[in-house]
């Protein structure tokens, strides 16, 4: 199965993917729409292969540098060039605008804590 995801990857080169139809191997269940592979599934082979080195080095660029046989620049630069590939994820957005000024209008929150919602902060 590995071997059909690293060929995969090889002929798409990171290009756009549409999946549709996803089935479990162990079951009888099919499902089928049009779903976007994860970005991490995006990325090239040799990214994904240094990105998954990286969390098993549990991001020590010493370890990184030791398995690569590369420079610690090397390994940055290399984990700049992926980063940059891959959506930032937001884990604590701001709240809507529209929504704030609504709690704020009715009174229901306090106009610090209507900057905190602004600015993303709990």
């Amino acid at each position: 199965m590995s071997q059909d995801w690293q060929e995969l990857t090889r002929i798409t080169r990171g290009a756009p993917l549409t999946v549709e139809k996803v089935k479990f191997k162990d079951k009888n269940i099919a499902v089928e729409g049009s779903f976007e592979l994860p970005p991490l599934a995006r990325l090239i082979m040799e990214d994904q292969i240094f990105v998954t080195a990286f969390v098993r080095c549990h991001g020590s660029i010493k370890e990184m540098e030791a398995l690569f046989g590369i420079s610690y620049p090397t390994v940055k630069n290399r984990l700049n060039a992926i980063a940059g590939q891959l959506e930032f994820v937001d884990i604590n957005p701001p709240a809507p605008k529209s929504e704030v000024l609504d709690l704020l209008d009715k009174g229901e929150i306090s106009v610090e804590e209507a900057l905190k919602k602004l600015r993303g902060q709990p």
